[in-house]
C-alpha cells in the first residue's frame, strides 16, 4: 500500500517540496491504524474498507465488472438464478431488475413485440410485462387502443 500527500501552500519555499509518501506491505498496512484511520477520514469509511478487503485478499471482480458486460452474462441465467443474484448486494438488484436487462429477456423469449407492446412495456416496465399474463396483457393493450381511438375522435 502506498499513500501519498502533497502540501498546498502559496508560499514560495513549499513550491519545490515533494510528495510524502508511506510505503507498507499488505500486512503491515492491516496493523496500521492511525494510517487506516487516516485514509477514512480523507477518503471516507468505503474506501478503506475496499483497501482492507485487498489487503486481506477478498474482492470481487463481479462487483467491479461494468454493466453492459454484467447484462451480457445474466442473460443467460434461468429465471430463479436471476432473483437469487438480485440478493447478492445493491448494485446486483438494480442490475437484475432494470428494463435494459428484461427488455432483452423478452425479446429473447417473444417472437414478435409490436410497437403497441413496446409502449406498453416503457410505461409499465418490461419486467412486470414480461411476469403479466397473455389475458391481462390483452386486457391492457385493448384499454389502450380505446384511449388512444377516444383521443382521436376528440381531435
Amino acid at each position: 500500500v502506498i499513500f501519498r500527500w502533497w502540501r498546498i501552500s502559496l508560499r514560495n519555499e513549499c513550491r519545490e517540496a515533494r510528495p510524502g509518501e508511506i510505503k507498507e506491505s499488505h500486512e503491515d498496512f492491516l496493523d496500521d491504524s492511525s494510517l487506516q484511520i487516516q485514509i477514512a477520514i480523507i477518503f471516507g469509511a468505503k474506501v478503506l474498507e475496499h483497501v482492507l478487503n485487498l489487503c486481506r485478499g477478498k474482492f470481487d471482480f463481479l462487483e467491479r465488472l461494468p454493466v453492459p458486460l454484467l447484462l451480457y452474462i445474466i442473460s443467460f441465467l434461468e429465471l430463479e438464478d436471476i432473483a437469487r443474484l438480485s440478493q447478492v448486494s445493491h448494485r446486483l438488484k438494480m442490475i437484475c431488475n432494470s428494463n435494459a436487462l428484461w427488455e432483452g429477456i423478452v425479446e429473447s423469449l417473444c417472437d414478435t413485440i409490436t410497437p403497441e407492446m413496446r409502449e406498453l412495456a416503457q410505461e409499465m416496465g418490461w419486467k412486470q410485462l414480461f411476469f403479466t399474463n397473455r389475458l391481462q396483457l390483452q386486457l391492457q393493450l385493448r384499454r389502450r387502443r380505446q384511449k388512444h381511438a377516444e383521443k382521436e375522435k376528440l381531435t
